[in-house]
């Protein structure tokens, strides 16, 4: 996890960390690039973060390596557009993505 990521999730109140951790548990740790119509979405025309995972307000971006899933981010929704703006790494135009 990021030092950002952990950061935020420390941050969250004990509710929402184990709401998080949970799903971060039940969707990140074997299917994580298995996308679904609610909760992961694979995020086009950006290299950095791949997807995001929705769980209630938060939403947990992160990539995906053949070593590990890696969480870059934990935000509110409201928050999410913005980290997005300011973090996210555009594809390379005419690069696969």
């Amino acid at each position: 996890m990021a030092p950002d990521a952990a950061k935020a999730y420390g941050a969250l109140s004990a509710y929402r960390r184990a709401e998080v951790r949970d799903a971060l548990e039940r969707h990140l740790r074997y299917e994580p690039t298995r996308v679904s119509k609610s909760r992961i979405r694979r995020l086009r025309g950006l290299s950095q973060p791949q997807y995001r995972l929705r769980v209630g307000e938060v939403r947990v971006f992160y990539d995906v390596t053949p070593e590990a899933v890696e969480v870059l981010a934990i935000v509110t929704k409201a928050e999410a557009s913005r980290w997005l703006a300011e973090h996210g790494t555009p594809d390379a135009p005419g690069g696969a993505g």
